[in-house]
């Protein structure tokens, strides 16, 4: 066993090899998916209306919602999040 980061945390080591930022910034991006996706599910919304009320096509909407996919951007964000009824928030910690 590597004794190095014995007793170390993930975000330890994370932070040590450089990734810490990234992981954080797709875990973001997932927990935002599943919360749109959620929000949308409870008031009964489709993709294509979803993409109506943002003003964009069905195909950003599948981006936007694939836990996957990294290229949403806070101005995408918000507006998913105001066709949801909701607001984003970002503050720096």
């Amino acid at each position: 066993m590597n004794e190095k980061h014995l007793g170390s945390s993930l975000d330890d080591f994370l932070a040590e090899e450089g990734l810490l930022a990234e992981a954080e910034a797709v875990a973001w991006k997932r927990v935002l998916a599943f919360q749109i996706a959620k929000s949308m599910e409870e008031q009964n919304m489709t993709k294509a209306e979803m993409a109506r009320r943002m003003n964009t096509s069905r195909a950003a909407v599948d981006r936007l919602l694939d836990p996957e996919n990294e290229s949403a951007t806070l101005i995408t964000l918000e507006k998913a999040a105001l066709a949801v009824g909701k607001r984003l928030q970002v503050a720096l910690v």
